[in-house]
C-alpha cells in the first residue's frame, strides 16, 4: 500500500469518516478541513481534488482488506472453508467498525478498488473449487456467482448496520447459503458456516 505521511493519513481518516456519512457529492474542502483539524490551505497542499482523494480513500482501504483477507488464507487450502470464512470476515468487520461497514456498502458496487476487493481472491478460489470438484457451477456462470456472493455479503452488512441480525447470525447464514447454491451439501455448508472464525491478521 502507499505509504502516507501523518498529515495525509489525517486527512484520509477524516474524508473517510465523512464519505461513510454523507456519500461523495456532499463533502467539500471546507469539511474536510474542520474534520481534520487542519487549515484549507493544508488540504489544498496534499490533495489534488476530491475526486482523487476518495478514489484513493477506496484504494487504501481494499487493498489493506484484501491483504488481511489474503494472510489469514496462508494455511488453509479448503476453497470453501476460505469462501466461509472471507464472508464472514467482511460482516464481521462491519459490526466491529460501522463506519467501515457503511463505506463499504455505499460504494463497493460503483468503485473499481471495492469491487476488486470482493472479486479477485473470491474468482481464484471459485475456479480452484471448480476444477478440484468441490464445487458445482458452470464456468460462464462465475460472474453471475461473484455478483452474487457480493451482493449477499452487502444484504447481509446492512441487516447487521441497522440492528436486525447480528453478524454472526448474518454472517453464517449468508456463507451457509452461497455454499449450498455452489454444490457444497447443506449440512457440511452448515458446519463450514458456523466453524470458529479467527481473527484478521493485522496488515503489514
Amino acid at each position: 500500500m502507499e505509504s502516507l505521511n501523518p498529515t495525509q493519513r489525517r486527512l484520509h481518516q477524516a474524508a473517510f469518516r465523512l464519505f461513510a456519512e454523507r456519500g461523495t457529492s456532499q463533502v467539500n474542502i471546507l469539511d474536510l478541513a474542520q474534520a481534520a483539524g487542519v487549515a484549507r490551505g493544508t488540504v489544498y497542499s496534499n490533495i489534488d481534488n476530491m475526486e482523487s482523494l476518495f478514489e484513493a480513500v477506496a484504494g487504501q482501504l481494499a487493498a489493506e482488506m484484501h491483504e488481511r483477507v489474503s494472510k489469514s488464507f496462508n494455511s488453509l487450502s479448503d476453497p470453501a472453508q476460505r469462501l466461509a470464512n472471507g464472508i464472514r470476515f467482511f460482516i464481521r468487520r462491519a459490526h466491529e467498525d460501522s463506519q467501515w461497514g457503511a463505506f463499504i456498502h455505499k460504494f463497493a458496487m460503483s468503485n473499481p478498488a471495492l469491487r476488486e476487493m470482493f472479486s479477485g481472491q473470491a474468482t481464484t478460489d471459485l475456479l480452484n473449487g471448480l476444477s478440484s470438484g468441490r464445487y458445482t457451477f458452470r464456468q460462464e456462470q462465475l460472474l453471475s456467482i461473484l455478483t452474487l456472493i457480493s451482493s449477499s455479503v452487502l444484504g447481509s452488512i446492512f441487516l447487521v448496520l441497522e440492528g436486525h441480525r447480528t453478524w454472526r447470525e448474518a454472517g453464517s447464514d449468508t456463507a451457509e447459503l452461497v455454499l449450498r447454491a455452489l454444490g457444497i451439501p447443506p449440512q457440511e455448508a452448515r458446519a463450514l458456516s458456523t466453524s470458529e472464525l479467527p481473527v484478521l491478521p493485522s496488515p503489514d
